[in-house]
């Protein structure tokens, strides 16, 4: 397979993974629907011996992935939550971890709720803090759990920062992992700000068209990715053919869908910012944001997520979600096709509402996924919702 780093990202999109298949020249990677591989003699596989453990459809996936982060190892996984499942297994039983407390409401539900019964112990903080987060990161932490932009608030973490008050803390012994989900490495590219894991629930903006759930994994480390290897194939939480298709095939539009993202909500953040119903919007392009300073150095562009409280509370949240025609109410973000939805009763109705509101989630609080539909009719719809 030829080496791309030296192409732009466009290119290394459409082109990563991927080479004609030598058989028939397709130029697409065929789905090899199989679950197993004839060896010419025992022990002996010409590539792969089970497809839990490999598929060449999954290989190139993974190649595809790990390009775009500028990494050497890529590991698909079935779904978002799956791969992060499979890095918290990276860690020995007890151990102490770091996260944000604005943070994706299954991966809260997963730390709290699974990994705590076995013994781990989670510290929950803005990450955006530094203050907070040192005094957070103990000699004994082996993890810090990074999302940025984060879940629903769109808060800013400066990577780098946080990377190197982990290595200052622990002596090095954290593992920094970044959930690059929202940002994409069309935007943003933790490994080389000092990350050393970064996660991505595919079934979002990678494949982009809300008919696949995925995860991935991306590391330059050769160690750890063994490890990781090994978990993937020993736990079997891996995608199908079908899915690693779809995935792959959405990823070689990625540069152009999230130009068109970012365009179209950087027109509706400031719409909202200017609507005399809204009380406050959280986006990073947004020159009041806390963090537009720090977004502007690690981001290529702000990305196409926004949330916004409305000063009638939370039922004038809830009432919008009912009211847009052409935002459809679902969970879930990173489609062709614009979402809304009310996070507090949605994708983090699995955080306990005092540990929402002391994160600042506020129970009003509104979370858009913007389409890449005509900008006009996105603002029209968010208007005449607003109007009510």
């Amino acid at each position: 397979m030829q080496d791309l780093s030296r192409y732009g990202f466009g290119t290394r999109a459409v082109h990563g993974g991927t080479e004609p298949e030598p058989v028939t020249g397709a130029i697409m990677t065929p789905v090899f629907q199989t679950s197993t591989y004839v060896q010419p003699a025992p022990a002996a596989a010409k590539l792969h011996e089970y497809s839990r453990t490999g598929n060449p459809t999954r290989d190139a996936l993974q190649a595809a992935i790990a390009g775009l982060e500028g990494a050497r190892f890529g590991l698909s996984f079935a779904s978002g939550m799956a791969a992060v499942d499979t890095a918290l297994r990276l860690l020995d039983q007890g151990a102490h971890v770091v996260a944000g407390d604005d943070l994706y409401g299954g991966t809260y539900r997963l730390f709290t709720k699974v990994f705590a019964r076995h013994g781990f112990e989670f510290t929950f903080v803005d990450p955006s803090d530094d203050a907070a987060l040192r005094a957070a990161l103990r000699p004994d932490t082996r993890m810090l759990w990074l999302e940025t932009p984060t879940n629903p608030l769109l808060r800013i973490v400066d990577i780098a920062r946080a990377a190197a008050a982990a290595r200052e803390r622990t002596g090095g012994r954290a593992l920094v992992v970044v959930d690059n989900t929202f940002a994409t490495p069309a935007l943003q590219n933790p490994l080389g700000l000092g990350a050393h894991l970064v996660l991505h629930s595919t079934t979002k903006y990678i494949n982009g068209h809300s008919d696949v759930v995925g995860g991935a994994l991306v590391t330059d480390d050769p160690d750890l990715h063994a490890r990781l290897a090994f978990l993937q194939n020993a736990v079997g939480g891996v995608p199908g053919p079908w899915d690693c298709f779809l995935t792959l095939r959405g990823l070689k539009t990625l540069h152009l869908r999230m130009e068109r993202h970012c365009d179209n909500a950087e027109a509706v953040a400031a719409m909202l910012a200017a609507h005399p119903q809204v009380a406050r919007v959280h986006y990073p392009g947004l020159p009041g944001h806390p963090n537009h300073a720090v977004a502007a150095l690690q981001m290529k562009r702000p990305g196409g997520m926004i949330s916004f409280e409305l000063k009638g509370g939370v039922e004038a949240g809830r009432s919008v979600c009912t009211r847009t025609r052409l935002f459809a109410l679902a969970e879930s973000l990173g489609g062709v096709e614009s979402l809304i939805e009310h996070p507090a009763t949605m994708t983090h109705a699995s955080v306990a509402p005092e540990v929402r509101r002391a994160a600042g989630l506020a129970d009003g609080l509104v979370r858009i996924s913007v389409g890449i539909e005509d900008r006009a009719d996105l603002i029209g719809d968010l208007e005449q919702a607003l109007a009510g």
